[in-house]
């Protein structure tokens, strides 16, 4: 089958069992389980749970789990070092993206540290690696990256604001991991089957996953939506400038998507969380601003938001620095590449596609001395 409009779209590449994204317009399911029901009713680990090992856990399969999780957070001392290294000015997803290059140095796979170790190790990992980073360097001094939170969501924002956060906000947090965790065959998830199929080792596919989702097309919605939301002081003005933006043309992040034709059914959820937090923040202005810019692009352009419009502001009121959004997809995703790594390895093949050719027809080699 030719791809006739440019980047695989329509194109089916490969055959999962993980999740099923845009049935229907608007679905999205992992392993069978619909996301609306599992944000409402799980948790971020059970979900990490679901994807990497294929069934959700049972209470005591959970209870081990999380524990396993919280024991494996302790970065070794070689990594600290080289986050020390790393400039201060770093974009933090070439933070993330060199440390668990790092780690995978120091604890490479193994028959003993195998892959679901390996995955563990780094969803346990990545919110001390980028919040040692970020507090060395900001404000000058070393922490320890162990916390007492149960959750993942905790321990990152008790890493980063150095006291055990408001529940309202660790649930919210919680619930957005889950909104990220796993999407088919996304470019980033794609691009860490490829690193797969070649028999590299599971390092390498993560951090292939991380360099994809490092591009703005990608991974970087949520940070360019910040910028435009934060631009504005009142709804109004909002409506003003994204209107003569959409006639010149200029592209607004954050709305729209590739694979969903009818709506995103994340963004709803999460939404309802940035409405929430916002009823509690210094700037909760900023929530009704975005409403104000997704009511002009529906009716202007019957665009819808994605799911990055509305975690812009649902991690700026929990006080997560705006380029920390992405790293945090990385931590939430982290589950959905382990998921697409196992099942390409269960059946793998080499992933090389062909190509149309379009360069000039055969022709003759000149020397050089003989070229005009």
């Amino acid at each position: 089958m030719t791809d006739k409009t440019g980047g695989l779209a329509g194109i089916v590449v490969g055959e999962t069992a993980i999740s099923t994204v845009g049935k229907e317009g608007v679905g999205l399911t992992y392993r069978g389980y619909d996301i609306h029901e599992l944000a409402s009713k799980s948790s971020f680990e059970e979900v990490a749970y679901l994807l990497i090992y294929g069934e959700l856990p049972t209470q005591k399969e959970f209870n081990l789990y999380q524990e396993k999780l919280f024991q494996l957070r302790k970065l070794p001392k070689e990594l600290c070092a080289v986050l020390e290294l790393i400039p201060g000015n770093t974009h933090p997803m070439d933070v993330l993206r060199t440390g668990c290059s790092m780690l995978g140095t120091l604890e490479p796979e193994s028959k003993l540290n195998d892959l679901t170790q390996i995955a563990n190790r780094l969803i346990a990992t990545t919110p001390g690696m980028l919040l040692y980073w970020y507090h060395f360097h900001k404000n000058k001094k070393s922490i320890k990256t162990e916390t007492e939170e149960k959750s993942l969501a905790g321990h990152f924002l008790h890493l980063l604001h150095g006291k055990t956060p408001d529940a309202d906000l660790a649930q919210a947090l919680d619930i957005s991991m889950m909104l990220y965790a796993e999407h088919e065959f996304n470019a980033s998830t794609f691009a860490a089957r490829v690193t797969t199929s070649t028999e590299s080792d599971f390092y390498s596919a993560i951090v292939s996953g991380i360099g994809t989702l490092r591009g703005p097309l990608h991974g970087g919605a949520n940070e360019a939506a910040m910028e435009l939301i934060q631009y504005f002081k009142t709804p109004d003005e909002a409506a003003a400038v994204v209107r003569q933006m959409l006639i010149d043309k200029k592209k607004v992040m954050g709305f729209g998507h590739r694979v969903y034709k009818i709506s995103d059914p994340r963004s709803d959820i999460i939404k309802n969380l940035s409405k929430k937090l916002s009823e509690k923040a210094s700037d909760g202005n900023l929530y009704k601003i975005a409403e104000r810019i997704e009511k002009l692009l529906w009716d202007e352009k019957k665009l819808f938001p994605n799911v990055d419009f509305y975690s812009a502001t649902t991690y700026h009121f929990m006080g997560i620095p705006t380029l920390m959004f992405t790293p945090l997809f990385v931590i939430s995703r982290l589950t959905g590449w382990t998921a697409h790594i196992i099942e390409q390895r269960g059946n793998n093949r080499l992933i090389r596609p062909d190509a149309t050719y379009k360069g000039p027809t055969p022709r003759d080699y000149v020397p050089v001395s003989q070229r005009g």
